[in-house]
């Protein structure tokens, strides 16, 4: 379990390169904390929607990254609410998709690797909740294969909650873009300028006729 160390802060005074934060939860008094800016982005790549350690002047509590803020310009996170939860108590949280491997219908029949679903939403004790759930697409040997929410496999102490009919992953055929090119233009509208020379020629072409007669 990734491990992140922590000090109590006074109200919004914060030391030069950390973060406010605030740790609260089930059992916990809210506590005014900060950690370092660097060491929890660093965490934060690895645990987001897990459980983590923070230890907080030497006394360990096993929290989740409830919230952050950044600053809407340089992206910078400017606060983080850490939450305790309840160990013994499931929890609903959504985890990233990890694809694995190559599909055959992209690398042999030249197709593209459509993601519908990025997200698994999942149910499990804080302590199960896994850091990323990888999908193999190495079976996507034909256009009409595809992967559904059913067939991914997570532990057996993880509820999955979305769907399971819904199609996760799927390749779909390359367009072929010469067809189309030559296909024919339906519906071909005269250019006003073009039909009134052509209306002027024929009207010329009449009047010399009739002064030859």
């Amino acid at each position: 379990m990734i491990s992140l160390k922590a000090k109590k802060r006074d109200n919004k005074k914060v030391d030069g390169g950390n973060i406010p934060a605030i740790l609260y939860g089930p059992g916990v008094e809210n506590l005014m904390i900060q950690v370092d800016r660097k060491e929890f982005e660093k965490a934060y790549e690895v645990v987001e929607e897990t459980l983590m350690t923070l230890e907080v002047d030497g006394k360990q509590f096993s929290v989740l990254v409830y919230d952050t803020q950044q600053d809407p310009i340089t992206l910078d996170f400017i606060h983080v609410d850490f939450y305790q939860p309840n160990l013994k108590e499931e929890v609903e949280t959504e985890i990233e998709l990890e694809l694995v491997g190559e599909a055959p219908a992209v690398k042999n029949l030249g197709g593209t690797l459509i993601t519908n679903i990025k997200e698994l939403k999942i149910r499990a004790l804080p302590k199960d909740i896994p850091n990323a759930i990888k999908i193999d697409v190495s079976n996507l040997n034909t256009f009409e294969d595809y992967i559904l929410v059913k067939d991914i496999k997570v532990a057996e102490n993880v509820k999955v909650m979305d769907d399971p009919e819904e199609v996760v992953v799927q390749v779909t055929q390359p367009e072929n873009v010469d067809a189309e090119l030559a296909k024919p233009i339906e519906g071909v509208v005269v250019e006003p300028e073009i039909k009134a020379e052509e209306e002027k020629k024929e009207g010329e072409a009449e009047a010399g006729e009739e002064s030859n007669k």
